[in-house]
């Protein structure tokens, strides 16, 4: 099990920075390919990024390549997302995922471990 709970969220510009925090809890977050999906108004959820269990390695949506950028921090059970260069069309609810044991960090399909999520709105 893992209980993830995110912050950093909010009304930011266009243009603007947000970092987004992940804190997780639980036995198998050190073996959890971590990630983060978002959901805008009338959208399904997508896809944001993703990280090894290990930090080594990360994967991106390609329209958010060079933008976001995904970490983590094993020693503190944290999970974040650095956001660049908002722009209005990044609005939408991030959401934290956890799949435990995931090796294969390029798979988008999420895994059975969500937050509750974090509004992040960018005004034009």
């Amino acid at each position: 099990q893992v209980q993830l709970v995110e912050s950093g969220g909010g009304l930011v510009q266009a243009g603007e920075s947000l970092r987004l925090s992940c804190a997780a809890s639980g036995r198998t977050f050190s073996s959890s390919a971590m990630g983060w999906f978002r959901q805008a108004p009338g959208k399904e959820r997508e896809f944001v990024a993703r990280i090894s269990w290990s930090g080594s390695y990360t994967y991106y949506a390609d329209s958010l390549k060079g933008r976001f950028t995904i970490s983590r921090d094993n020693a503190k059970n944290t999970v974040y997302l650095q956001m660049n260069s908002l722009k209005p069309e990044d609005t939408a609810v991030y959401y934290c995922n956890a799949h435990p044991f995931l090796r294969v960090i390029t798979i988008m399909d999420p895994g059975p471990y969500w937050g509750q999520g974090t509004q992040v709105t960018v005004s034009s």
